[in-house]
């Protein structure tokens, strides 16, 4: 079996990633079947914009550690099961604060979802570019919305509740991998 891993990341007020989370995922089908979560200290206790949702996730499994810890930990991980790649929303912010990941390929989900051209679900009236970028509301919140039909789904800015949001929009949109290959940073 092949998998992938959604990954997400929240940022302190320093801009130094406070919290990873990482959903793993069948290739084929997507479905989750593992998860990671990882508070990093100090980072975290600089506080940030989202800090009070970094406990929203109560596992016993939550790994507060040092981020040289939480990396060599990942890494390892994801090198054991084999990933085909790493996924994730606006992928080059999270790829450019986790520089110790850099190895493994990275793909921009956002750059499959917010184009017309790959999502049917984007409405022909809806403003885009003459690339086929939609020209606003395609972040996570929005583009969960458009997706699900459920307007009242709020993006939690929790990075495990994130990543596994952001694989529900690879789900929603159910295109093979191949077409992620475009998005490939």
């Amino acid at each position: 079996m092949a998998y992938l891993a959604v990954i997400d990341t929240e940022t302190n007020w320093n801009d130094a990633v406070m919290s990873i989370g990482i959903a793993l995922a069948e290739e084929g089908s997507l479905c989750l079947r593992d998860s990671r979560y990882y508070v990093l200290d100090p980072e975290y206790q600089v506080g940030g914009m989202y800090d009070h949702v970094l406990h929203l996730v109560r596992r016993e499994d939550t790994r507060v550690c040092t981020r040289r810890e939480a990396m060599a930990e990942i890494s390892q991980w994801l090198s054991e099961v084999g990933i085909v790649g790493i996924f994730a929303y606006n992928a080059r912010f999270d790829r450019s604060h986790m520089q110790e990941l850099a190895d493994f390929p990275w793909f921009d989900i956002m750059r499959v979802a917010a184009y017309r051209q790959y999502n049917p679900f984007i409405p022909s009236s809806a403003p885009c570019c003459s690339t086929g970028r939609l020209k606003s509301r395609y972040g996570v919140e929005p583009m969960t919305q458009l997706l699900t039909g459920d307007c009242c789904y709020r993006e939690t800015h929790n990075a495990l509740l994130d990543a596994v949001d952001e694989l529900n929009i690879m789900k929603c949109l159910g295109l093979p991998l191949e077409v992620y290959q475009c998005a490939r940073l």
